[in-house]
């Protein structure tokens, strides 16, 4: 009988071609050498040769949206605000939502449409009746129905497009479900994470979700380790509960634990809201011309000042060029340390400042693959700064990667992909100098920061059948996962 130890023999550990076992011992990598011998009780499992990898993370996510995401109209393949409209009339007829309930639609990108949405062409395939609420892809807008202004306060609204603050709330209503119904939902996507050898998740919904994934966790969801964020709106609970960023969650078997505080200081790309120093094409004359500074600067360093004397890491969302060097001018002056989250447009004088400072370029890089097209219109002349991975590698930045699910998928081995070879779909490479080796990309896709196991490391690991440094992009974006282990049990398993 198995006593919770495995022998994971004829491993491949790593790209210089060695081979050995790995022992797991009490939810630890207990010892990695040459032919050890099995004891009665081991789980014995003989991966004929494959490699196997530290647990992966994915270090930004929207957990709950991801898993609503998977739930709602896709509208990721609308390239028009007509086609999207179509797309809605067709589900309305196919599949309406129960009477009272909104139809949600997640997706849209419409910054190259040729064409401009607005509340009326909603309102004429809508029933007078039935809110409908179409959300954005990078999830900083929603494009509304006249029932759904009404429903959220919004009735007056001119257009139906409902940017940063105006969405938040309604973003934070539409995920307001039964926790039983969400959880359900949620135990699905964990599954499917597990399945692509995701080991553990940085949390940052909105608010602030840790005691969801406790209630999660003992009702037997344990397919993932947790870290939870908490928004500002939630700052001062966190800290009267006196939780630190680390704290591991008391009853859960170390699988939350309390994550940074997050901030958002500007908008994003797609919706021209990231703060930058020149103005949008376009845009010179409009009420936002270098897109939407959210948080004041004062302001920004009183929030982490105050999380940062009560133990809470800062994760501060920047996009905007503007906005990062604001964010890393709040570091300095605070004194913390912590993340920048996206860090997608860089003034070539803060490239240093990231490792100066010990902050951390927390990037999801498919983004600069959905966003290439929108960046090369609306940031002309300046995408060699843009995504630039490599370059925040050679200027000594530690580098941690992530999706931003729902906006990209929770699969980090499309994040890999994109990290190392800047295409997909076939087409040029974009801006090939700021790739980064397989090897940088998959420590920066693990908890440790390692590409490798070691002795001593929690027994999280994944094992995949093709070798991810000689693997082309569309290989390693489809990695086939053989096996997922958290803590020394199994979360996911094929053909092993």
């Amino acid at each position: 009988m198995n006593d919770g130890s495995t022998l994971v023999r004829a491993a491949r550990l790593g790209r210089d071609d060695t081979f050995g076992d790995v022992l797991l011992l009490g939810g630890r990598v207990a010892r990695i050498g040459p032919s050890i011998p099995a004891e009665p009780g081991w789980e014995v499992v003989n991966v004929d040769g494959r490699m196997v990898l530290p647990g992966l993370w994915d270090h930004h996510v929207h957990f709950d949206q991801w898993t609503l995401a998977r739930q709602r109209l896709d509208l990721s393949g609308a390239s028009s605000a007509a086609q999207a409209v179509r797309l809605v009339a067709e589900r309305l007829r196919a599949k309406p939502p129960e009477a009272g309930l909104p139809l949600v639609g997640y997706g849209f990108r419409d910054a190259l449409w040729p064409d401009t949405p607005h509340r009326d062409l909603l309102d004429a395939v809508t029933p007078s009746d039935v809110a409908v609420v179409l959300v954005s892809g990078d999830l900083h807008c929603c494009w509304v129905n006249s029932a759904a202004a009404r429903r959220y306060g919004h009735a007056d609204h001119p257009t139906g497009i409902l940017r940063e603050t105006e969405w938040q709330p309604i973003g934070e209503e539409l995920a307001d479900l039964p926790a039983p119904l969400l959880d359900g939902w949620a135990r699905e996507a964990t599954a499917a994470a597990a399945a692509r050898g995701v080991v553990g998740v940085v949390e940052l919904e909105a608010p602030w979700s840790l005691d969801a994934w406790v209630r999660r966790v003992r009702d037997g969801n344990r397919m993932l380790r947790v870290a939870c964020g908490v928004w500002p709106g939630r700052l001062d609970e966190a800290i009267s509960r006196g939780l630190r960023t680390g704290d591991v969650i008391p009853g859960t078997d170390g699988l939350v634990e309390m994550g940074p505080f997050k901030v958002i200081t500007d908008g994003s790309l797609n919706t021209r809201t990231a703060y930058c120093h020149h103005p949008y094409p376009g845009l010179e004359k409009g009420e936002h011309p270098y897109g939407m500074l959210l948080v004041p600067p004062d302001d920004l360093v009183k929030l982490m000042s105050k999380a940062w004397s009560h133990g809470l890491r800062p994760a501060v969302h920047a996009i905007g060029d503007h906005a990062n060097t604001l964010a890393l001018d709040a570091f300095e002056q605070v004194g913390a340390r912590g993340s920048i989250e996206h860090a997608q447009l860089l003034d070539r004088s803060d490239l240093d400042r990231f490792a100066a400072l010990g902050v951390v370029a927390s990037v999801q890089p498919e983004h600069a693959m959905d966003d290439r097209d929108v960046a090369d219109q609306v940031w002309a002349g300046r995408t060699d700064r843009a995504f630039a991975f490599g370059a925040l590698q050679a200027a000594g930045a530690a580098l941690a990667l992530g999706s931003d699910a729902p906006v990209a998928p929770l699969d980090p081995w499309i994040s890999l992909a994109a990290a190392v070879h800047r295409s997909r779909d076939d087409r040029e490479r974009w801006h090939a100098e700021q790739e980064i080796p397989v090897g940088q990309a998959l420590a920066a896709s693990t908890r440790t920061g390692r590409a490798r196991l070691a002795e001593g490391d929690p027994a999280d690991l994944v094992v995949v059948d093709a070798d991810p440094y000689t693997a082309s992009a569309a290989v390693l974006r489809e990695m086939p996962v053989a096996g997922t282990m958290l803590g020394g049990r199994w979360t996911w398993r094929k053909g092993i």
